[in-house]
């Protein structure tokens, strides 16, 4: 994997590690130094050589009832990002990691966390210690399933705390005592000026996708929540990009921090492959219908939630499943939606980039980009989508010919050197290159696809209709009423290579 120092003006704070420190020649930075230098953070250490590279999570001091959890869910070799930022964690320092999205960045922040917080089990519940704040319910969501069955077993507690949510579930875990907050920051802001939330004893913070917040405005917001914790509690961000956005985070938040990056800030992964797909204006629908039909699930991007509508809307005219998933969408569709997608029920799915921003599902074969991204730093979120967990992809962007220059452009900010294919509906190469194929031309029927995405009462009440026929048997209770249990406090057990 390329490696690559970053130069960051806010290096003064930042600390090596002994082995780092032995190899640079550096000593660590004076505090009376601090305002008057730069310097590169600690180029990534490269596990490709599996001779340099932790042969388990326990080499790296996890735990273990951890490394144990972690086996019998299928993982046991730390990820870059993980066997680099582990040993820190759990050492109490401060930590600055940045890793591409899908590098396993939950389990690197996550397992040092519950280590640190562990108590025995029956102990007396109290406010919580540790808090994970994520820009997106999405994300939020599949952080907690992953860190709330691990925590469990070190006999720790979770909620999960996200607008869009019942109240009740994230009010009453406060009211009987909790270990673990995962949150956006505006319910947690919500509850906290209500008096539900009591960050007075949070030892451990964390700000994950902590680049993503900065974009989507929430900066002021993380402050006060920041504001609020004890200064002297330990603090972890993580972020696939390192840039000045959180540059004000950093320097106010994090206390001489251990900086480790994993790859660079361009699109290195050697197994994703890159294409930009010159087109004409009258077959944009048909050749991204073509495709959306590939086999395995697709990932489809577009600029608008009016635009991820009308996408979706068009592929299953042409016999192609296909949901859409934006903000304009109650959570409550948000979460069906998604979780069709990711138990492949429903193969493709159409998003705007903040809804997407949240999607984390291993095995992705192919990103879409229907409209263009709006710079390098978006191209390669979104990309992030595929590839993941150590496996392979294909990014495809679509360039009408007033966008193909523009493109070209911003693949090569990006670190990409895509190879260009100008092709008609039908093209073998196309198809060679993405695996696309014909669309069916059947279209799939509005029952067919709300049954894919009904909440569970609708479709257990569809299928008991199915068995019996239209006999005028009831169930009892009304469809779509169920809460979901993503508002519950969270539980369940992590995806097998959720990392």
């Amino acid at each position: 994997m390329p490696t690559q120092s970053t130069k960051i003006d806010r290096a003064p704070k930042t600390r090596w590690s002994a082995p780092e420190r032995a190899t640079r020649g550096h000593t660590r930075p004076r505090r009376d130094d601090q305002t008057s230098q730069h310097a590169v953070l600690p180029a990534p250490q490269n596990f490709s050589n599996a001779d340099a590279a932790p042969r388990g999570f326990a080499e790296l001091g996890v735990p273990a009832n951890l490394v144990a959890a972690l086996d019998a869910e299928g993982i046991s070799k730390p990820f870059p990002i993980q066997a680099a930022t582990i040993p820190d964690a759990l050492a109490g320092r401060d930590v600055l990691g940045r890793g591409r999205t899908g590098s396993g960045k939950t389990l690197a922040f996550g397992l040092p966390m519950i280590s640190r917080l562990a108590r025995p089990s029956g102990s007396a519940k109290a406010p919580p210690r540790g808090l994970v704040l994520v820009p997106t319910r999405e994300l939020a969501m599949q952080v907690a399933d992953v860190l709330a069955r691990l925590g469990r077993g070190a006999g720790l507690s979770l909620v999960l705390v996200a607008g869009g949510m019942p109240y009740a579930p994230q009010t009453q875990a406060f009211s009987r005592g909790v270990d673990i907050v995962v949150a956006t920051p505006g319910r947690l802001i919500d509850l906290m000026e209500q008096g539900i939330a009591d960050l007075s004893r949070i030892e451990i913070t964390v700000l994950d996708e902590a680049d993503h917040m900065a974009d989507l405005g929430f900066l002021p917001a993380v402050t006060q929540i920041l504001d609020t914790v004890p200064n002297r509690g330990q603090r972890l961000l993580f972020s696939a990009t390192l840039d000045r956005a959180v540059d004000r985070l950093v320097r106010t938040y994090l206390h001489e921090p251990v900086a480790h990056e994993v790859d660079t800030g361009q699109a290195s992964v050697p197994t994703m492959s890159h294409h930009l797909v010159s087109i004409a204006p009258q077959h944009k629908a048909a050749l991204t219908a073509e495709i959306a039909s590939r086999a395995g699930r697709t990932l489809i991007f577009v600029r608008t939630q009016r635009g991820a509508d009308r996408v979706a809307e068009q592929l299953r005219g042409s016999g192609v499943l296909a949901g859409a998933l934006h903000g304009g969408l109650a959570q409550g569709a948000r979460t069906r939606i998604l979780s069709a997608f990711k138990d492949g029920s429903l193969r493709v799915l159409v998003a705007t980039d903040v809804a997407a921003r949240g999607i984390h599902v291993d095995e992705v074969g192919l990103v879409l980009h229907a409209d263009p991204p709006s710079g390098p730093k978006e191209y390669l979120h979104r990309a992030g989508r595929t590839a993941r967990a150590g496996g392979t992809g294909t990014v495809v962007a679509l360039a009408l010919p007033h966008q193909r220059r523009d493109l070209e452009r911003l693949t090569t900010q990006a670190g990409v050197r895509p190879k260009v294919l100008t092709v008609l509906p039908g093209d073998s190469a196309l198809a060679a290159a993405t695996g696309a194929r014909r669309a069916t031309g059947k279209a799939v029927s509005d029952a067919d696809y709300q049954r894919v995405i009904a909440p569970p009462a609708a479709r257990r009440l569809h299928s008991t209709r199915g068995n019996r026929g239209n006999s005028g048997v009831r169930t009892k209770g009304r469809p779509g009423r169920r809460r979901s249990p993503a508002s519950t406090a969270a539980g369940g057990s992590p995806s097998r290579r959720a990392r």
